[in-house]
């Protein structure tokens, strides 16, 4: 059976030397180029139409996200992974818009680029284990601010997402259950609570009970 098809580009030439070394020693991979700067990765990528190129971010004319936006429309089934220094959550979401299916930090690609190839050719997205962290916490981040920005919506001064939490924890639902309803975390759903109980001085459920009746969220039926 033919070997998948490995272009690496990469302005480190040690580095390179190093990755072909584990690349080829997968008994189905093989890199058949390397690249040391952005028109080049471009270039050969789009003559040799690779399974998968891994591009450095920082590479010399651009650099990865460049390359990744060629080689989406010269090279469209090419699975593209980004190699970095910097576990930056700016640099994942360029590198992922753009168009790449992959995301490993440099200092660990020894252990994890195999895993990541192994991943993006099965049509997959894979994320450094190193970023886990930040990529959740940039997600609750975002959650909150749009809360904050829907906050002078209601004469309450509850953000829309903080009535739905209400109104699904007045509903007699748990924090797990109303996390799962409205497609949350847990630690979402008890921040919002949280925030809730501080704007309007809950004490307990039953307080959050009454301010659902008396403001009709409490209502038979579904409650979103």
């Amino acid at each position: 059976m033919a070997k998948l098809r490995v272009l690496l580009a990469d302005d480190h030439a040690i580095l390179r030397s190093g990755l072909q070394m584990l690349i080829n020693s997968h008994g189905d991979y093989e890199v058949v180029a390397q690249a040391s700067e952005t028109q080049e990765a471009i270039d050969k990528g789009a003559e040799l139409q690779p399974d998968v190129a891994i591009v450095d971010i920082t590479m010399p004319g651009g650099g990865g996200v460049k390359v990744t936006e060629a080689l989406v429309e010269s090279s469209p089934k090419t699975r593209i992974i980004a190699l970095t220094m910097h576990d930056d959550q700016a640099y994942l979401k360029a590198v992922l818009t753009a168009g790449a299916s992959g995301f490993v930090v440099k200092r660990s690609a020894d252990t994890r680029l195999l895993d990541a190839i192994e991943t993006v050719l099965r049509g997959q997205v894979y994320i450094d284990p190193a970023m886990g962290q930040r990529v959740m916490q940039g997600l609750l981040d975002a959650e909150a601010a749009e809360a904050e920005e829907d906050d002078e919506r209601h004469p309450d001064n509850l953000s829309l997402r903080e009535r739905q939490v209400l109104t699904l924890l007045a509903h007699g639902y748990t924090n797990r259950e109303a996390a799962e309803r409205l497609g949350l975390s847990m630690r979402s759903v008890e921040t919002y609570r949280s925030r809730m109980a501080e704007k309007l001085g809950f004490q307990s459920r039953v307080d959050l009970v009454r301010y659902a009746l008396e403001t009709g969220l409490l209502k038979s039926g579904e409650p979103l």
